[in-house]
């Protein structure tokens, strides 16, 4: 079963026995000026500058300057916002929940800000863990030519 992946333009930094490096110029899926196109490009330029670096499976062999092709299988990124966002918030809600009924308003601050620190340190450690079968994860597809485009 084939999922649907957005497909961006990179350029290889570096590679090794593990998979690449990538910089990602633009933020988004790239397609802001289409209809459906969410406008991520102008959230992305609002709080990054310049490149973004991305480790990534190389299937294909690129090698370092390479332009290519990669894919992100959809839901990926979604995951990867509620584990980096999501889990913290509610660590520092729960936290603070459980700190309210042992000790107040001192009891939720304190609990709050335990509960986002353990809800980071559990979101740290679970992202450096591999990721269920290959597929699902970033992945070179294709070398580009200087004029091509992706998507």
């Amino acid at each position: 079963m084939e999922s649907e992946a957005t497909v961006i333009r990179a350029r290889v930094s570096s590679v090794d026995a593990a998979g690449a490096v990538v910089e990602v110029a633009q933020g988004g899926c790239g397609r802001c000026h289409e209809k459906g196109g969410c406008g991520g490009h102008h959230l992305t330029q609002a709080f990054c500058t310049g490149p973004r670096s991305y480790r990534v499976d190389n299937p294909i062999g690129a090698q370092a300057g390479d332009t290519v092709s990669v894919a992100v299988v959809a839901g990926t990124l979604r995951r990867s916002a509620n584990l980096a966002y999501g889990l913290p918030v509610l660590g520092m809600i729960g936290g603070a929940a459980v700190g309210t009924t042992m000790a107040g308003d001192i009891g939720a601050i304190a609990g709050g800000f335990l509960g986002m620190a353990g809800a980071f340190l559990l979101a740290a450690r679970k992202s450096r863990q591999p990721v269920g079968e290959p597929g699902a994860r970033p992945h070179i597809i294709a070398r580009l030519g200087e004029g091509e485009g992706a998507g």
